[in-house]
């Protein structure tokens, strides 16, 4: 069968390589249909490997060479002989963070912080752009006919986004800053409109700012050209964002974040750092800000965003900008995605 697998820096290949033997007893096997391509891939293509394992991974001894591909949607092909949740034909969703369900975290509900943390598609034997793939059953859930097979390879990021906003404790009425309209950044826009939210975005780049502008939940600015914080408090009667969701990883930013935060605010740190990034402490002290990071999304959410999706109420297909063949992944995907004037920000490969 055909997958992308990726083999070292600047080193991708669309190849053949051999198809699943068939689920385990509590696997299922997928077709996948979409899968998006996430900013972790993109860092892995350009400097990997960095999260994919080079040596055998401690939670289930995979390395390279990895399929790729973590954020997607599949239809089930065959069911192992214990699974009983789902059957085959029905369209899932992927949850693709693997766990070891023993360590501190894990035993504490808290297994997207597992100490051995593997994922679908970066530590695993197999991953979402290729033409089969074998998932733990109780890593999929079911998608509900009013969504697509394009919005079910979306509820990944769309969970990342959503945690984001959860963090910052967004009620209806708030008003909330995002800085960075990369796809996260979208989403989060998108995310906390729907919770009810008066939304703000700041972004330098034109094109994520078309973008942004596109999904109309609120006005957009360019911090290359406006005092970002100053401008908010403008907005709001000289007292500032009731939260801002940071998801550009950038240190300016994060700096904007907290400067147009209001006293007794929350700033959720929600896009990667790559590097150290410094910021006054002493604002955080003296206006009672809250300053949290996240990681990742709590693995029981795919229901409740599934729900949102299928409601209209987080409509996470405008975040799309490109559908391509899995031919094309590193031309009009990675290469596309990496180059500072590229046209595009969220791009979504078809995998069958």
């Amino acid at each position: 069968m055909k997958a992308a697998v990726f083999h070292g820096a600047q080193d991708i290949r669309v190849e053949e390589v051999a198809e699943p033997t068939g689920p385990g007893p509590h696997d299922v096997l997928l077709r996948p249909l979409w899968c998006g391509i996430c900013g972790t891939d993109l860092h892995e293509y350009a400097m990997g490997p960095i999260v994919i394992p080079a040596q055998p991974h401690a939670l289930n001894g995979s390395q390279l060479p990895q399929v790729l591909g973590h954020e997607f949607s599949g239809e089930v092909v065959e069911v192992g002989s214990e699974v009983t949740s789902v059957r085959r034909g029905q369209r899932v969703s992927v949850m693709p963070l693997l766990y070891c369900g023993e360590c501190y975290y894990c035993r504490r509900g808290l297994s997207h912080l597992c100490q051995t943390m593997a994922c679908v598609g970066l530590s695993y034997d197999w991953g979402g752009i290729s033409e089969l793939a074998v998932v733990p059953a109780s890593h999929v859930s079911v998608l509900p006919e009013e969504v697509s097979d394009l919005q079910g390879a979306l509820v990944e990021p769309a969970a990342v986004a959503a945690y984001g906003v959860d963090t910052a404790g967004v009620s209806p009425g708030d008003t909330v800053l995002i800085t960075g309209a990369g796809p996260i950044g979208a989403l989060a826009a998108l995310y906390a409109s729907a919770a009810g939210a008066r939304v703000f975005v700041s972004e330098v780049n034109p094109v994520r700012a078309d973008l942004a502008s596109s999904l109309d939940v609120g006005e957009v600015v360019d911090p290359a050209s406006v005092d970002v914080a100053a401008w908010v408090k403008e907005q709001t009667d000289g007292v500032g964002a009731d939260a801002v969701i940071e998801c550009s990883g950038n240190e300016r930013a994060l700096q904007t974040a907290i400067s147009a935060v209001r006293s007794a605010g929350r700033v959720s740190q929600t896009g990667l750092h790559t590097k150290a990034a410094s910021i006054e402490p002493m604002v955080l002290a003296e206006h009672d800000i809250t300053l949290a990071g996240t990681w990742c999304y709590p693995v029981s959410d795919w229901p409740r965003v599934i729900g949102l999706v299928s409601s209209g109420r987080y409509p996470v297909e405008k975040v799309v900008t490109a559908q391509i063949g899995m031919d094309d992944v590193v031309r009009s995907g990675f290469e596309t995605l990496l180059n500072p004037s590229g046209d595009q920000v969220k791009v979504l490969v078809r995998a069958r």
